[in-house]
């Protein structure tokens, strides 16, 4: 075993190898016995690839290139293709329109050419359309959402809902009389207000006069459904806690009442927690303290877990006696899996990563609860000790700690197999995955917690987890490090800005200037901050108050940002502008813009650079040598005592 100091420890976990290795799943389906879902594929410029197994289990790509499987309603898309038999729909992402292919023949455009975008394709078999969520823009106008159908013939679409602002998850009934969704209407976000409809269906396929079932202040609906005896389920917060409800004869009523969140923050449509099995029961996933559990839900009310060595689950779809989803552990990448709910018996049917990480390199988390604020609050997050079975470190050293923030900022942090993660631990970092307050499995209240406080208990749960570390001997002080993308790369500069526990910092695509992105993001979340901030522009005080671009003269260390040019969610001159800020106060600084990158980076040349720049950036200015041979990287104004 070498002794070297942490940070310079060799590891195969290379940048080209994770990237090389790496794919991004999601958007299961499960139709007629076959399995379906999307593979984002870095080697092919971050192309969406819809997959799906063969009647004899052999996984074939049913969308040829350059067709990329994606939608871009609300940014950040979801629902962005339908099955039936050897039919299928798809939105292209080019163009915004829906496409159709049957068998092996070419995709051919269904929807006109136009401004139009569609995702949440829902397949209505009874009248040969597909129900879907289009968005319209206007140019400069914020576009106008609606609730469609697409004939299957002619491409020609019938609006079904419209005049609110978003709506989500049309789902018809399996006899065809009714038809239920979600809606909601700004400064509400889906988690907020989102209120379930339904209505009769005329003989046209035309809605009456909608009845909401619930949801609206307060409450937030998510996945409407129906089972297979005609009862409308979905899950709700009326309590506080996402749990299943039913609808049935004109009655509301919670099927299984428990503090744990069986639902998800609808960031993107399409967004599915359980499903009904051949019996007609409820297969459903919830978050516990320790990860994402399965289950079947009894006549009883009671919920019977199936044993399974998966700790997350998402996009879950069921049918028959099988159920698929997207699963993850600690020591198992993101995969498509099968599950026969009578064994529990599973099969891999995709794995995100083909990396063997060798169980000498693997850091496996330990759930972390901590105090925070005045000491009177929680926050959670995950704790990844450096761990290399090749290396140690000097008697007496303590590792860098990289504190990652999360996005959203409702969002939330998992435990599985990261490689990214992995890439750090294995080369002598610490890292910490915070799950601040706002962050979603915990509860409406502490999901609203942020509210009002974005930019401050966030940042204090991140300041508190990196103190915890340090304070008991986990993370050098002098070495604490903090990134994070969207409004973790906010969380992060914000922490960089207004407090000094943390000696440099990485943001991707992160927020500057709250002002800025109060006048100039994207329809979806254009109102957002008025619950996380205030209302724009009354409370301009409190936006410049929390803006580390207004008081970039507090930041006092260094700071790499990471930007693509085609971001519509977080505009480019986000992270020039507070570049620029830092450069002219002689801070080292470094930023690296991409080409071709939206909200989000897809490309693997994109991946890996950031992640080598990343490293190099962290032993420059923290004064170690990475075992790596690492690209050059210019960060301005380095003084060269610092520098290696």
């Amino acid at each position: 075993m070498n002794t070297l100091p942490f940070g310079t420890w060799p590891s195969p976990i290379t940048s080209e190898a994770i990237v090389a290795e790496t794919i991004r799943l999601s958007s299961v389906s499960l139709e007629a016995g076959r399995v379906g879902w999307l593979e984002g594929r870095p080697g092919e410029g971050g192309r969406n690839v819809l997959v799906r197994t063969d009647a004899s289990g052999r996984l074939e790509d049913l969308v040829p290139p350059p067709f990329n499987v994606r939608s871009g309603v609300h940014e950040y898309g979801g629902g962005a293709y339908a099955v039936s038999g050897d039919r299928l729909w798809f939105s292209s992402y080019a163009d915004g329109r829906v496409h159709a292919r049957a068998g092996a023949a070419p995709p051919t455009p269904l929807t006109p050419q136009g401004s139009a975008r569609f995702g949440d394709l829902t397949f209505d078999p009874g009248r040969r359309r597909l129900l879907a969520v289009r968005e319209t823009h206007r140019g400069d106008a914020p576009p106008v959402n609606d609730l469609v159908a697409i004939s299957i013939d002619d491409g020609s679409a019938r609006v079904l809902a419209s005049g609110r602002d978003f709506y989500a998850a049309p789902a018809p009934s399996p006899d065809g009389r009714y038809l239920a969704w979600l809606a909601w209407d700004q400064p509400d976000m889906p988690w907020d207000a989102a209120a379930l409809w339904l209505a009769e269906l005329d003989r046209e396929g035309a809605p009456g006069t909608p009845t909401r079932i619930t949801g609206g202040s307060g409450c937030s609906a998510f996945q409407p459904a129906w089972s297979p005896d005609g009862a409308l389920w979905c899950v709700a917060d009326p309590q506080g806690w996402w749990n299943l409800h039913r609808w049935r004869d004109g009655e509301l009523r919670c099927m299984h009442r428990a503090g744990l969140e069986f639902g998800k923050p609808l960031w993107q449509l399409g967004t599915t927690t359980f499903g009904f099995d051949a019996s007609g029961c409820v297969v459903g996933t919830w978050r516990t303290g320790d990860g994402w559990r399965l289950g079947r839900l009894d006549p009883n009310g009671s919920m019977r877990t199936i044993p399974l060595p998966w700790t997350s689950i998402d996009s879950l779809k069921v049918e028959g006696s099988t159920a698929a989803f997207i699963g993850g552990a600690p020591d198992r990448s993101t995969a498509v899996v099968a599950v026969e709910l009578e064994t529990g018996a599973t099969r891999v049917l995709r794995t995100s990563s083909a990396l063997a990480i060798d169980d000498r390199l693997l850091s496996r988390p330990v759930a972390l609860r901590y105090p925070t604020g005045d000491g009177g609050e929680i926050a959670h997050g995950y704790h990844y000790a450096p761990h290399n079975a090749s290396c140690r470190a000097p008697a007496g050293e303590a590792p860098p700690l990289l504190v990652l923030s999360h996005g959203g900022p409702t969002g939330a942090t998992t435990d599985t197999l990261n490689p990214s993660i992995q890439f750090w631990t294995s080369r002598g970092f610490a890292v910490l995955d915070v799950d601040y307050r706002g962050s979603t499995g915990y509860g409406r209240a502490y999901r609203e917690r942020l509210y009002g406080e974005w930019g401050v208990v966030d940042v204090e749960d991140c300041v508190a987890g990196a103190s915890h570390l340090a304070g008991t001997g986990r993370a050098d002080p002098a070495r604490l490090a903090i990134r994070g993308g969207s409004a973790g790369g906010y969380t992060t500069l914000a922490a960089l800005t207004f407090h000094d526990a943390f000696r440099a910092g990485a943001s991707y695509y992160g927020i500057c200037d709250l002002e800025v992105l109060a006048a100039d993001t994207h329809k979806f979340e254009a109102r957002y901050l008025d619950r996380l901030i205030g209302e724009w522009p009354a409370d301009r005080d409190v936006y410049r108050a929390r803006s580390p671009l207004h008081h970039a003269s507090r930041l006092g260390c260094p700071v790499i940002f990471f930007q693509g040019l085609e971001d519509r969610v977080v505009p480019p001159n986000q992270a020039e502008l507070m570049a620029s800020a830092l450069e002219r106060q002689r801070l080292p600084v470094a930023c690296l813009m991409f080409e071709g990158e939206g909200h989000g980076f897809r490309k693997a040349e994109t991946m890996r650079r950031c992640l080598e720049a990343e490293l190099s950036f962290y032993g420059r200015v923290f004064g170690f040598e990475p075992a790596d041979v690492l690209p050059p990287l210019e960060i301005r104004n380095l003084r060269p005592e610092k520098g290696r």
